[in-house]
């Protein structure tokens, strides 16, 4: 190291940032799962369909990045086109987790999260986001939703098989069992 660079005796040096954001009202512990979000208007966007971020960031003009909370469900897309149309459509609905909890490297989401459906392609983005829109029809929030359903619906697109519908029944259900230890 050279003398230049150390600090001088009389002279304090700055406290390191810290390495988590800190948000109102919760403990400065707490594990943040940042997920980036990009657009980019003839060619790229990547947006949250549904999901409650903590907190919002604007990066620049055509990026920003969604904080959340540890255990928050979110949908991810991911739209990509060229000069003759629609090239790459990706669904992915995924809960974020705790760093002692199990996850998977995701791209775009630090540092990973749960990925409960996975949906590539148009007819499977399609068949995802109308069983979307007779969620939120029913006036319950897709981030609300039982994961088991979201991975439930991943399972029967890979399978081939019709997608069931959310029942308000299933997520009432759903809440009882939550309740129980």
């Amino acid at each position: 190291m050279n003398a230049s660079t150390l600090p001088s005796a009389g002279t304090t040096t700055a406290a390191p940032l810290p390495a988590l954001v800190t948000l109102a009202g919760q403990a400065s512990n707490v594990p943040l799962t940042h997920v980036s979000l990009a657009y980019i208007e003839p060619r790229f966007k990547l947006y949250l369909r549904f999901g409650e971020p903590a907190r919002m960031h604007q990066l620049d003009r055509w990026r920003r990045c969604a904080v959340f909370l540890p255990n928050a469900v979110l949908c991810r897309i991911r739209w990509q086109a060229n000069d003759y149309g629609t090239i790459r459509w990706q669904l992915m609905v995924m809960q974020t987790a705790t760093p002692l909890d199990d996850m998977q490297r995701i791209p775009g989401v630090q540092p990973g999260a749960r990925l409960l459906l996975h949906a590539e392609g148009d007819a499977s983005v399609r068949a995802v986001l109308e069983r979307i829109d007779g969620i939120e029809a029913l006036g319950i929030a897709p981030a609300a939703v039982s994961p088991a359903y979201w991975r439930m619906l991943a399972n029967r697109l890979a399978a081939r098989s019709p997608l069931p519908e959310y029942t308000a029944e299933r997520h009432a259900a759903w809440l009882a069992g939550r309740t129980f230890p």
